[in-house]
Formats: structure tokens, sequence, C-alpha cells
């Protein structure tokens, strides 16, 4: 039974403007490390896989960069939507296309842009997650151990522990993003994960779990299936896909299914969702300072700043976050990144297409 793993890389990252844009979204960008978060993933999955089993669902836009960063894939694996529909007609549509590659396939699915610390911990939760999968037939996530009361992820409630021997949980419920004091009553209950987004189930379970739950999508899938490998493939796709409503596997599927198991794993685990979340995981100089170019700080403390050219210097203040990139600068206080969707949205609807 092969293994495929999908990498959802449609997204552009609005949060991480100014560096993140339409073409070089937030995946491609070399933000928690030295290579891409996208080379990251990739170079993480290939312990689980073969090259040729890693497919990525993406835009147009970003189908260039894409290719540039990974150049080994096949061309036929970097699935391109025509609008993105968010996360459950993609999974759909790679299931489809997994399915007609290979009908007994177990496809596991993967944002682009989370960084994990211990690949060898990742590759051997996932084996978990398969084999459970293959055995049980059912949905597997993976839910993180909190560390802290998170409220910018979502959480997972489990219970019912299905193998003495295994960190395997039967899913009692989804909760999503709380405020603070749920977030407490969460991590202070001991039986709640934060949902991570990365999921593993035989191709045949999600496509049956879409036929129930999500009949009105699972119809279109199978018009796109018949056109696979076919002259008329762009052109049903392209209809298709414009009737299909947006929404997410974990409302349209997740939520709704009883068959869901989740695998507690142990291990440091960021979705890098801001760019607070990047002075969080980056290493810091005795002053708290996070830096990435030529920096200077004069009685300056816990501040994150990247510089793309100029020279940048900082005197006397304190948990600043500053991006300096060729045609833009961002300066916005620690703890208030979050808001950068904000602004990114105003250029979107006053049509500043030069700043996306």
């Amino acid at each position: 039974m092969s293994f495929y793993a999908v990498i959802m890389a449609g997204g552009v990252g609005k949060r991480f403007w100014p560096q993140s844009r339409k073409k070089t979204p937030k995946q491609l960008l070399s933000i928690a490390g030295e290579e891409s978060m996208l080379r990251m993933t990739v170079d993480r999955l290939k312990q689980l896989t073969e090259t040729d089993h890693i497919l990525i669902i993406t835009n147009s836009e970003q189908e260039q960069g894409i290719r540039q960063e990974i150049p080994e894939l096949p061309e036929n694996n970097i699935l391109i939507e025509p609008e993105g529909k968010n996360t459950g007609p993609a999974i759909g549509l790679a299931a489809i296309i997994i399915q007609n590659r290979d009908p007994d396939a177990v496809m596991g699915v993967f944002p682009a842009d989370h960084f994990i610390d211990d690949v060898k911990v990742f590759s051997n939760y996932m084996r978990q997650g398969i084999k459970i999968a293959r055995a049980m037939q059912g949905l597997v996530t993976f839910g993180v151990i909190p560390t802290r009361p998170a409220t910018g992820y979502g959480y997972i409630q489990y219970h019912e522990r299905t193998s003495p021997d295994e960190p395997i949980f039967e899913v009692k419920a989804f909760a999503e993003k709380p405020d603070y004091s749920t977030a407490q009553l969460f991590l202070d209950s001991g039986d709640f994960l934060w949902n991570s987004g990365m999921f593993v189930w035989h191709v045949d379970a999600i496509l049956n779990s879409f036929k129930e739950f999500l009949p009105e999508i699972w119809d279109s899938l199978e018009n796109i299936k018949r056109a696979i490998g076919q002259p008329v493939w762009d052109s049903v796709l392209t209809v298709e896909w414009a009737t299909l409503r947006s929404i997410s596997i974990d409302y349209g599927v997740m939520e709704k299914a009883k068959n869901v198991f989740v695998v507690k794993v142990d291990f440091v685990w960021n979705d890098v969702g801001s760019w607070d979340a990047v002075h969080e995981m980056q290493e810091k100089d005795e002053s708290g300072n996070v830096s990435k170019g030529d920096v200077l700080y004069h009685d300056s403390k816990n501040n994150l700043v990247f510089s793309e050219g100029k020279t940048v210097a900082l005197v006397g203040v304190e948990n600043l976050v500053v991006i300096d990139t060729e045609d833009a600068l961002l300066i916005i206080p620690r703890g208030e990144t979050e808001r950068v969707k904000e602004l990114v949205d105003d250029f979107e609807k006053e049509k500043r297409d030069s700043l996306l």
C-alpha cells in the first residue's frame, strides 16, 4: 500500500507582508531557517515516501516559484487550483488524482509552512498515523501537546485510547480558536491538543466522507476524475470548480465524521502564523533581539528586524517588528502582528496591486 504526501501551498501569508507577496508567498520565504518553509516540508516528507509520491497543490500565481524551488518534483505532481476554495475542495482534488494513480493508496495532507524541529520524531509519529489509517479505515489527524493557552490554534478534544502501547485516541470534538480564558480551561482539562492541520487517511475513506457529508462536492469530484488524462481536463476542472463552495476540511468533514482518530504528538511545532511567531522561535541575542540582515541596536531589546538591503538601526526601543524590503517598510509593535492581514486586506480593497 503506497503512501502519498500532499502539501497545501496555496496561501499567500498576508500576515508576513511586506516579504510575503502573491508570487513570493510565505512558504517560499526563509523565515524559519536557512531554507524556505516549503523546502523544509518537502525534505521532511522524503523521509516517508518517494519524491514522485509527493504532490503540491497551489495556484497559478505561485506555480512558477514552486517549480523553481522544488525542481525535482515531477511536472504533473504540482496541482493547480483554478481558484482558492479552502482546504476541502483542494484535498478532494488531490484525493481523486491519487486514487486514479493508485486506488489502494494512503494519503497524508501537510501544510507547506509549518515548523517542526525533529524530523526523525515527526516521521515516527506519521508512520503511526499511516498504520492506523490502514488498519481502521479511519480519518487520522495529529494533535500537538499544548504548552500554553494559545488563542491562535484550533483544538482537538480526545478520549479512549485505541491501543495501550500507542499515543492514538478517538476524537471527541473539535474546537475553533478560543479566547484566552477558554484556552486556559482547555489546557487545565488535560484532554485537549492543538490542531496541527496534518491528516492521514486511505483515499477511499476520505472520498467516502465527501460523499456522505459534502455530496455536491463529491459529485463534481467524480466528474473531474472522469476527465483525468483527457483533452477536456482543463475545461472540466474549470467549470466544475466554479460551482464548488469554499469550505474547510475540518468544518466540512472532520467535525461530522465518527471514525476520526488523533495521534498525540510530542515535538516542537509552530504554524508560524505571524511575525510574532518568528520572534518566538528564532535564536535571540542577549537583549532578546532577532535579526536578519545588517541590523544595529543601541539600548534596544526584544525586537525582530529583517532587512533585505540597507542598514537598519534601532535606538532606545523595545518590542518592535521592523521588516524592510526593497519597496516597503513595516513597523509594528510585537503582539499586534496579526493585524498585518488587515493592512493587506485594505490594499486589496484599494487595488494597490503593486503592494500585493
